[in-house]
């Protein structure tokens, strides 16, 4: 394959000439359905939009909110006018949000007005007390001096805020030849959008994403889906994951499929989604797919359709991926493993993969991309069948982290190999088995929780002296989260009053399911706690 040189809103202007009245985006429940001609114009007049409100070329702008139609028309928006798309979990509190905004130099912010209990426009209000007699787009906040516009994903009207059509009606001041010179000035190496991800280090690093890495991962995703224009996407991950708008949305443009969002997981949403839009297929977490498989209703949906789709974010126990191939006739289902890192996907099993390949495997390298299996801490090439660390090099390796050039040193060697930090065997056919991680990252539900952040978090309750956090298995989740606390001399506290102070502060699923109080942790004889130590020690006690 010769590498794809073109951005993100050239990838979809050029859908629009071939395909125009192909169906790009449905949203059944709100009745909405744009062919690829009409995405394409809703997307240029964002652009437009942006441009009017002054955004520039390689300015970051954030997006805080679930499955949207506007959030679709972002991403593919900013691609054609080059702005930076950062995209913000949805499960953020307002610490979270403070540093995201903050690291990033993000100038602007897209948010919807709620969600699940967490009100996003008081969060805002309350980082940004300002707002209130703030002119929309003239923000000078104290906490967040490069923040100057803010806008809300609605018609609601609040104070210094911008609503949608506000960006949309300023479309009309920017000419389609000044578009044009716009989108003939990005560059397909450009940054294009930005995903926090955290490290061992602790807080989350902005990893930069460019139009070569995104575009061309994408396509190659969905070519071993087989995936064409006559199938429709079911995409009921989020998008602030490259797994929603990398394996879901730029893979569905990157051949003409359409797409069909859901806009927040609900298991009988989904059934009924592919049932009503004759889906084809359909994209989740291995815990998605058993809430589908074990809800009540369902045997009630037709689910026929079906054919394709990825399973990745952690591992798939075999009797799971056997269903979802023979009771929801996903029989060319593939999985996928990546990181943020690497636009996502690094390695993915085929349609005609035998079923324990993809279950005991991550399936083999993308066309054009390179995998070998490390030394740790070298780079010494191990043979076949020998555990290391998997390292990859190609189209798909990220820029770097944002303003952090010490991290992407030690992400990136000088041949260009980017060190992932998992563990994996690799046999003479290429295929990988992840077997383990050099960081001690938790997977829960397909979310990665990194202990560190945790436990910086927890150094801030006035009664802990020291916190250790790590992950123990769990039937739902695949891993939860486990902190291990040494309380301040004199003090006492129960687990209870420790998941209270977390709450409104730290996403939920970060929040640690077991607490326990010790005295003491296991260390080395050089003074290093040894949490593989602290791990045994957790399931032990867990299964008492």
């Amino acid at each position: 394959m010769t590498e794809i040189r073109m951005s993100v809103g050239q990838m979809l202007a050029e859908r629009a000439r071939e395909i125009p009245e192909q169906e790009a985006l449905v949203y059944p429940d709100r009745g909405l359905r744009y062919s690829y001609r009409e995405f394409n114009a809703v997307c240029e007049q964002v652009a437009k939009g942006l441009m009017a409100l002054g955004i520039q070329k390689g300015e970051n702008v954030a997006v805080w909110a679930t499955n949207t139609p506007e959030w679709v028309s972002l991403q593919f928006g900013t691609g054609k006018m080059g702005a930076v798309l950062v995209t913000v979990n949805t499960n953020y509190r307002s610490s979270e949000l403070e540093y995201l905004l903050r690291q990033s130099d993000s100038t602007t912010l897209f948010l919807i007005e709620d969600y699940r209990s967490n009100s996003y426009i008081d969060t805002i209000f309350e980082l940004c007390p300002e707002l209130k007699t703030s002119e929309p787009g003239k923000l000078e906040s104290k906490r967040l001096p490069l923040l100057k516009n803010v806008i809300v994903l609605s018609e609601n009207q609040y104070d210094g805020v911008y609503n949608w059509s506000d960006i949309q009606n300023m479309a009309d001041k920017i000419s389609d030849e000044e578009l044009q010179a716009r989108q003939d000035s990005l560059d397909y190496n450009d940054v294009i959008n930005m995903q926090y991800t955290s490290g061992t280090t602790g807080f989350p690093k902005g990893v930069m994403l460019t139009h070569r890495n995104l575009v061309n991962n994408a396509y190659n995703i969905a070519r071993c889906m087989e995936l064409t224009v006559a199938d429709r996407l079911c995409i009921p991950v989020p998008f602030f994951h490259c797994f929603g708008c990398v394996i879901g949305t730029l893979a569905c443009v990157s051949v003409g499929a359409t797409m069909v969002p859901v806009q927040e997981f609900e298991p009988e949403q989904v059934l009924r989604t592919v049932e009503q839009e004759k889906c084809t297929a359909l994209h989740g977490v291995p815990t998605m797919f058993i809430a589908e498989l074990n809800h009540p209703n369902f045997e009630k949906y037709d689910l026929s359709s079906l054919r394709t789709g990825v399973m990745a974010g952690s591992n798939c126990p075999i009797e799971v991926m056997k269903n979802v191939m023979k009771k929801m006739n996903m029989r060319e289902i593939t999985i996928c493993y990546g990181q943020t890192e690497s636009s996502p996907v690094i390695t993915q099993t085929r349609t005609n993969d035998p079923v324990e390949l993809r279950v005991e495997t991550v399936g083999r390298a993308l066309p054009d991309v390179e995998v070998k299996i490390v030394e740790p801490g070298t780079s010494r090439e191990l043979p076949y069948n020998t555990q290391g660390e998997l390292c990859t090099r190609g189209y798909h390796v990220m820029k770097g982290y944002y303003r952090n050039p010490d991290a992407t040193r030690e992400a990136i060697d000088e041949d260009g190999w980017l060190h992932t930090g998992d563990l994996a065997v690799m046999d003479e056919n290429g295929y990988c088995r992840i077997t383990g991680r050099l960081k001690d990252m938790i997977i829960r539900g397909g979310e990665n929780i990194y202990p560190r952040e945790i436990e910086e978090f927890l150094y801030t309750h006035p009664k802990v002296l020291d916190a250790q956090v790590v992950g123990v298995p769990d039937e739902k989740y695949g891993e939860e989260v486990m902190a291990w606390i040494i309380l301040k001399e004199g003090e006492t506290a129960t687990a209870e009053e420790i998941k209270e102070y977390f709450t409104g502060k730290i996403s939920r699923h970060k929040i640690p399911r077991h607490i326990f109080f010790t005295d003491a942790y296991p260390m080395t004889a050089s003074g290093k706690i040894q949490k593989f130590k602290l791990r045994e020690q957790s399931m032990n006690l867990l299964t008492r």
